[in-house]
């Protein structure tokens, strides 16, 4: 599968706190894709245990790049920046904590290429997770099959396998790293899931709680709505102003017939009422205008960098 020396495979990592698992998951990385030519990228996410340094030992003894994020943020964040980095063919998506199976990489990629997709997103159908974990994530699972259409077992398995152009596709930011196979197939690439191995947590503890499924429900809003409207945001504020000036010139006509008529109309609570919707109608076509106008610009990175390593570099920076 290697052809002309490239890049097979990237591995990217996002790690926090994760200095005891990541020697033994890049040791496993290597042995299981010893026979292909690959790399990775190892995303220390503001961690202060001391992962930076074990990145940096791992630099000068495997093909693997680190990058420092100068603060905590966020998984979405360091896929971004690992993505960004990225040069294989096909980029494969693991968490630091050793509960992803490495093997199933290559499987993943079979069957990428033989169904033709362009993502294959794991799925975790024996979790070795406290139920505290796995009952918000079902739910949360199903919810997002449900508002989007696109029904997969496990949107938030870090094991995730893709082809190259899709990576780097995506604008990753906030809890976004939850809906990459919505992204995507939003996107025009073709989608699908393979059951993996999933292993208990040998180091450390979760660093998911309640609180990070709620944030990753409110962004869930941001995808449905950047869906449909991210490239015609007029189409959405547009829509609800005119409605909203409709109503508000039908009441000031129907007043305006009263008043020619003889009616006194200058305390009626209907009047003020006309006039809210008039300028709130107004309102909405304005910012639909002025997202019109940001869409000219590009958006900034979800990330800094502020040292980076790579392979047989073996100091930090």
């Amino acid at each position: 599968m290697n052809i002309n020396n490239e890049v097979l495979i990237t591995v990217v990592i996002p790690a926090y706190n994760e200095s005891e698992s990541l020697p033994e998951l890049v040791s496993e990385i290597s042995d299981t894709l010893k026979e292909h030519s690959w790399n990775a990228v190892v995303i220390d996410d503001g961690s202060n245990d001391g992962t930076w340094e074990t990145i940096c030992g791992l630099a000068g003894e495997y093909p693997l790049s680190g990058l420092r994020l100068g603060t905590n943020r966020g998984k979405a964040a360091a896929l971004a920046a690992g993505f960004d980095h990225a040069t294989g063919r096909f980029i494969a998506t693991l968490d630091g904590d050793l509960q992803d199976d490495p093997a199933e990489i290559l499987p993943m990629i079979e069957v990428m290429e033989k169904k033709n997709l362009d993502l294959v997103s794991g799925w975790k159908k024996i979790r070795h997770d406290p139920a505290g974990k796995r009952l918000p994530s079902k739910v949360f699972n199903g919810v997002v099959g449900l508002t989007t259409g696109i029904h997969l077992h496990d949107f938030n398995c870090g094991l995730k396998v893709y082809r190259s152009a899709v990576a780097k596709s995506l604008e990753l930011y906030g809890e976004m790293h939850r809906y990459t196979p919505v992204l995507a197939f939003r996107n025009g690439f073709k989608v699908g899931e393979k059951e993996v191995n999933h292993r208990s947590r040998k180091h450390g503890h979760s660093k998911y709680g309640l609180a990070r499924f709620f944030r990753g429900y409110t962004d869930l809003i941001t995808v449905l709505f950047l869906g449909r409207y991210s490239y015609r945001p007029l189409h959405f504020f547009g829509g609800i102003g005119t409605l909203l000036s409709l109503a508000g010139f039908v009441i000031n006509v129907y007043l305006s017939v009263l008043w020619i008529g003889g009616e006194s109309i200058g305390r009626r609570p209907l009047l003020l009422m006309g006039v809210f919707l008039m300028l709130a109608g107004f309102q909405f076509i304005s910012m639909g205008l002025l997202g019109e106008m940001i869409l000219r610009f590009n958006p900034r990175k979800p990330y800094t960098i502020t040292a980076r390593t790579s392979a047989n570099e073996d100091s930090p920076s």
